[in-house]
C-alpha cells in the first residue's frame, strides 16, 4: 500500500519479485493512481475501502505491507479486522509527533492569520499548499488523526522496516511504534523515508525473509 501521492507503481518492482510465488495485490488509494476521490474522505474510509477488496476476494490470512499512509492505513485496519495475519510498516505515518516549538509557531501563525483574515496560501506543508478541494479537506482529516491509542490493539505479527535519515516521520517513532505493538520486531536501513527504494535489494531480502518465516 504505497504512500501519499504514490500509486500502485510505487511497489510494482516489489510485486513483480513475490507475486511468483504468493498472491499478491496492490492498489491506488482513492483520489491517486488511476483512482478518483469520490468525495472528502477520512482515514476510516480507506480502511474500509481496503477491508472490502479483502472481503470481495475473500482473501484470508493477509499480510498488508504499508508505506508512510498505506502504514496508517495498515495500522488501524490491523486494530480492528481478525482477517489480517500480519502487518508491514515501511516509514509509517500516523504517530503524533514530538512537540516542536517551530511547529507550534508556524500553527499559531496560522490561526492567527486566519483569524485576521490574512492570506494563508503560503502556510502548511508542500504536500497540502499543493491540493485543493476535497483532496485537501482530506490531507487534513488524515493527517490530524494519530493512531498511537490504537497501537495496543494490534495482536498481528508486525515487522517495522525504517530508515535511519528519515527525516517525514523520523526514527524516535519506529521505537514508539515497536514498545506499542506487542509482537513487534524493528529493522533500520541506511537510507531515508524511502528506505524501501533507498536500500532496495536489502528491503527485499527481508521480507523474503520474513514471508518465508510467517507463512509456514
Amino acid at each position: 500500500m504505497h504512500g501519499w501521492g504514490g500509486s500502485i507503481d510505487s511497489f510494482k518492482g516489489a510485486f513483480d519479485v513475490f507475486s511468483k510465488e504468493y498472491r499478491c495485490s496492490v492498489l491506488d488509494f482513492y483520489g491517486f493512481g488511476d483512482s478518483v476521490l469520490p468525495n472528502v474522505l477520512t482515514l476510516e474510509d480507506y480502511a474500509n475501502g481496503v477491508e472490502e477488496i479483502i472481503d470481495y476476494y475473500q482473501m484470508k490470512n493477509v499480510i498488508l505491507v504499508g508505506h508512510s499512509f498505506g502504514g496508517r492505513v495498515a495500522i488501524l485496519l490491523a486494530s480492528r479486522c481478525d482477517k489480517i495475519k500480519s502487518i508491514v510498516l515501511v516509514d509509517s505515518a500516523g504517530l503524533r509527533p514530538k512537540f516542536s516549538i517551530k511547529r507550534s509557531a508556524r500553527k499559531l501563525t496560522y490561526n492567527l492569520k486566519k483569524r485576521l483574515k490574512m492570506d494563508t496560501s503560503k502556510c502548511g506543508s508542500a504536500d497540502y499548499r499543493a491540493l485543493s478541494g476535497d483532496m485537501r479537506m482530506t490531507f487534513k482529516n488524515i493527517v490530524n488523526f494519530y493512531l498511537d491509542d490504537y497501537l495496543k490493539d494490534i495482536k498481528c505479527d508486525t515487522l517495522i522496516i525504517w530508515g535511519k535519515k528519515d527525516k517525514d516521520t523520523p526514527p524516535y517513532m519506529a521505537k514508539r511504534l515497536k514498545r506499542g505493538i506487542y509482537n513487534s520486531g524493528l529493522i533500520f536501513l541506511e537510507g531515508g523515508h524511502y528506505s524501501y527504494l533507498d536500500c532496495y535489494p536489502q528491503f527485499l531480502a527481508i521480507l523474503d525473509s520474513y514471508f518465508n518465516d510467517i507463512c509456514k
